[in-house]
């Protein structure tokens, strides 16, 4: 019998519940039983294993909403200058 590790564990928890697919599916992908799999779901709860990755994405969001503000106001600045036209314009 193999011994899995538990980040192996975990992870395929959370596969089994944001991939999608069919958890039968997930367990032969990672070679497990489908019993072994829904032992595991039910051991790992899910706010454990989806807390980080959306910890993560709320980051990143963040971090995109800033630089989105930036190049807004640095765009307003280069529209509202005269003396700035692009050689097309010319």
């Amino acid at each position: 019998m193999i011994k899995h590790t538990e980040e192996f564990k975990q992870e395929a928890v959370r596969i089994a519940l944001t991939s999608g697919l069919p958890r039968d599916r997930v367990a032969s992908d990672l070679g497990i039983g489908k019993s072994t799999l829904g032992k595991w779901v039910s051991q790992y709860r899910p706010s454990d294993l989806v807390a980080a990755p959306q910890a993560d994405l709320a980051r990143e969001n963040e971090r995109l909403r800033l630089e989105n503000r930036v190049l807004r106001e640095e765009r307003e600045v280069l529209k509202n200058c005269p003396g700035l036209r692009p050689a097309c314009a010319r």
